[in-house]
């Protein structure tokens, strides 16, 4: 399928996981993608799968940390202008830390929302422009299964993805007769970096009991516990592109039926 051959895209936390799937997937399909990471050595291993694959002639990237104002409306602003316009911005990147609330510091809680919340909001309120102008835009926020469902220790993480997810509603609503889409897509059980990490992230005496509710009833490639990132990317895509055209100012949920 060449369903963004004629399509611009910017992807945030685009240097590992769900990020790097669907850049690999956009390209895949034709379009031209501006990845934007805070990790270079992750958009090295990005450009290089796309270089494997024979796309990267179609990919830019940028090191950005979304959370700072300056740097969004410099590479976003950079981005339009060398690919043209914009049709899509993907709101991928995130960070996660895990505490028992009481001992949460407020330097953790405000950089996870500086993070997760504030820099989807700078991503996007940059991009809008560009977005309005295509007359088709669409703004994909990840807003993780904790916007939705009960995630221990995970306090200020849940806030920030709670955060977006209203955010998005509020975009879908206002934009819509300019003809801006925004959907909401919401991961679980996925094998992402950030993930995989989450046990190890754990505070002491945590109750492993309580995250039985997040086990994944599908397997992933290869009968893994967790799903791929490609398997959400593939949603990404649909989602971003005509194919999705009368889905917007709501979820999807990805969690391999952990919550069903």
């Amino acid at each position: 399928m060449q369903r963004f051959s004629d399509r611009r895209a910017i992807v945030t936390g685009a240097g590992s996981g769900i990020g790097a799937a669907t850049v690999a997937r956009l390209l895949d399909e034709g379009a031209a993608v501006a990845a934007f990471d805070i990790s270079a050595a992750g958009l090295a291993a990005t450009t290089a799968a796309a270089e494997e694959a024979g796309t990267a002639k179609r990919l830019t990237t940028a090191v950005v940390d979304i959370s700072l104002e300056d740097e969004v409306i410099a590479a976003v602003d950079t981005a339009v202008t060398e690919m043209g316009g914009l049709e899509a911005l993907i709101n991928v990147a995130a960070v996660q830390s895990c505490s028992h609330t009481h001992e949460t510091s407020l330097d953790e809680w405000n950089r996870t929302l500086a993070v997760n919340l504030t820099g989807t909001f700078l991503m996007t309120r940059q991009a809008l422009p560009a977005l309005l102008k295509s007359g088709h835009g669409v703004v994909v926020n990840f807003t993780s299964t904790a916007a939705t469902f009960a995630h221990p220790y995970m306090a200020a993480y849940a806030a920030s993805k709670g955060g977006i997810l209203s955010f998005t509603h509020s975009l879908a609503l206002e934009y819509a007769k300019q003809g801006l889409r925004a959907v909401n897509i919401q991961p679980g059980g996925v094998s992402t970096a950030l993930a995989n990490s989450t046990l190890d992230k754990m505070p002491e005496g945590y109750d492993l009991g309580l995250w039985t509710k997040q086990t994944p009833l599908l397997h992933g490639k290869d009968n893994e516990i967790l799903g791929d990132p490609s398997a959400v990317a593939s949603v990404v895509a649909m989602v971003a592109s005509d194919d999705g055209a009368f889905i917007t100012g709501t979820e999807i949920r990805l969690d391999g039926g952990a919550h069903a």
